[in-house]
């Protein structure tokens, strides 16, 4: 038994009795009182979520990401798979399972929201058939969403054909991911996602918002480069940033446009110049600690200074975005 496993709530049961233990776990439940689903539409399951943890999570990880799972399926209600790989050295060969189940209440007194968790904790050598068991776990004919969190190799990963052929969404977070991992052939590219590019979706909206005020002939005349200093705890959003920045200018009318990244350890945790050759000018400056930032601007028209707040989404929220937009 891996430590990650010993550390989820939940209540272990037989492998091949999950769906008699996930029954039997609501019974007990409601017979002390507790708070459990009165009929089926109480669970109002919509996907299917797999959330697998890599080698490299530590215990504290694991317990952090799976309450962020149970806060995501509080707003969207879904039957969620956790699979805990043993390490390699194990000398553990069967599989062994948790159940976990909570209810809470809607948008009024009388909406009751149940959802249902199974943890799978497989040794190396039931890796074949770790699909096969999640896939009698699933909920039937709902979408189903894939999340792979620190895994150490984007090969040994993509050896769970199932799960990426089959979902809607493969989510992975490049700030945490091998550096391979948005560049490798996966089974269905189109369905990856980023999660720091899902993370950065107010400050993509706030600068996007501010720009749109001037014309696009305007942002890219005179524009010799764009420089984004950033410090290093948001290494991979900023990565994500100047790709979003070079799409969009590009889509102004730029060409060659350069954005050039720079770390810094101290000051505001994003600080991004235009440059220009001309006397136009744009800045803005993030600060994600003290969730403010400031825009300073200069298109011909006068100079413009207008104060901002600035915000990464919360996790469960960046889960949503990921999976849905």
């Amino acid at each position: 038994m891996s430590e990650i496993f010993k550390a989820l709530p939940g209540i272990e049961v037989p492998v091949v009795a999950i769906k008699k233990g996930l029954t039997q776990m609501w019974n007990d439940t409601a017979a002390s009182g507790g708070a459990a689903p009165q009929h089926d539409a109480a669970k109002a399951t919509q996907v299917n979520f797999v959330v697998q943890f890599g080698l490299q999570t530590t215990v504290a990880d694991a317990t952090e990401q799976f309450q962020i799972a149970v806060r995501f399926s509080r707003r969207y209600p879904c039957r969620v798979v956790v699979l805990c790989p043993m390490p390699d050295d194990t000398t553990e060969t069967e599989m062994r399972a948790k159940i976990y189940g909570e209810c809470h209440l809607g948008k009024s007194k009388g909406d009751t929201r149940c959802c249902e968790f199974v943890m799978l904790n497989y040794p190396p050598s039931s890796r074949p058939f770790v699909e096969n068991q999640v896939s009698i776990c699933l909920s039937t004919d709902l979408p189903l969403y894939y999340w792979a969190h620190r895994f150490i190799s984007s090969a040994r990963i993509s050896q769970f054909n199932f799960l990426l052929n089959r979902s809607k969404r493969v989510l992975l977070d490049s700030a945490i991911t091998p550096a391979d991992a948005l560049t490798f052939p996966w089974p269905k590219p189109e369905a990856v996602r980023d999660l720091a590019h899902a993370r950065l979706l107010p400050v993509r909206q706030t600068i996007g918002q501010f720009l749109s005020a001037y014309a696009p002939a305007k942002l890219i005349e005179g524009l010799s480069g764009v420089t984004l200093v950033h410090t290093p705890a948001v290494a991979a959003e900023a990565r994500v940033l100047a790709k979003w920045l070079t799409h969009r200018l590009t889509g102004c009318g730029a060409t060659d446009v350069a954005v050039t990244l720079k770390e810094n350890a101290g000051g505001a945790s994003f600080e991004l110049e235009f440059n220009y050759t001309n006397a136009h000018r744009f800045h803005w400056c993030g600060d994600l600690e003290h969730g403010s930032g400031k825009f300073e601007a200069d298109y011909g028209t006068g100079k413009t200074t207008l104060p901002t707040a600035v915000s990464l989404l919360t996790p469960e929220a960046a889960l949503g975005e990921a999976m849905f937009f």
